[in-house]
């Protein structure tokens, strides 16, 4: 049976000072390793050590938002994955739609990175999603489809268990709206059988996150679907209050 993964995205939110608040406030709630709910943050680059630090003798744990192709060199304002595992990052979201859209990421690259997170011995969570635009035309699965290859590009079976597929349905991120348990699932379930079919015999095995605006009012609804083992949640991940809500969600099925 996989555990549910409860992963918090804080984008570019967050002070080293918040973040101390913040991450002091989430490790007095959840006191206890759960074996079913496994629990991730992910600050902003800049509060990463301190992060780190005070999750020292929690359970919850440390990833980054984002990571560079490359080792080391003269890449200015990059970072690499190598680092990221020296400051104690167990994961690193890879394709965020916000990077696909704002920064211009393609498949190529997004494989690129995905491999290089692996090769530090990390957990890559890698996101794909279809814009509004997209899923009004019937393209949905055609893109989830050309994603999932491009962004595995060059895995093998012993590769993918140490990736987390997020499916981010664009639409729905910021924007208040959120996708149906009915309509999260049968993408979930679509993204399933494609992994089943790029890696035979293993797609059981991976986690596939919902990752469109969850709150505490839609999270057991969305994490009882038994294609959907848990959330990459943005907004509602820095309200601790909130964060703890979601979690105990999934802790309660």
């Amino acid at each position: 049976m996989r555990s549910k993964l409860i992963a918090g995205n804080w984008k570019m939110h967050g002070t080293i000072k918040e973040t101390r608040k913040l991450i002091l406030q989430l490790a007095v709630e959840w006191k206890k390793s759960c074996e079913q709910v496994e629990v991730l943050v992910c600050p902003p680059f800049t509060s990463l050590i301190v992060a780190r630090h005070e999750l020292e003798m929690s359970h919850i744990k440390l990833g980054a938002q984002n990571c560079f192709t490359g080792i080391d060199g003269a890449y200015t304002g990059e970072i690499s994955a190598t680092m990221l595992a020296e400051i104690g990052c167990s994961y690193v979201i890879v394709g965020h739609s916000e990077r696909r859209t704002i920064f211009a990421e393609t498949d190529d690259l997004v494989s690129r990175k995905v491999r290089s997170v692996l090769d530090a011995k990390l957990n890559a969570i890698v996101c794909i999603g279809e814009s509004e635009a997209q899923r009004t035309s019937g393209e949905t699965e055609a893109v989830l489809s050309r994603q999932l290859k491009g962004s595995l590009a060059g895995l093998s079976a012993s590769d993918i268990v140490s990736v987390t597929i997020a499916y981010e349905p664009v639409w729905a991120i910021g924007t208040g709206k959120t996708a149906s348990p009915e309509v999260a699932e049968t993408a979930h379930r679509f993204v399933r059988s494609e992994l089943e079919t790029l890696f035979p015999g293993t797609s059981e095995n991976v986690r596939i996150l919902y990752g469109g605006s969850i709150k505490a009012e839609n999270a057991v609804s969305l994490f009882s679907q038994p294609n959907i083992d848990g959330g990459l949640v943005g907004g509602a991940s820095l309200d601790a209050e909130g964060f703890i809500d979601i979690i105990q969600a999934a802790v309660s099925l």
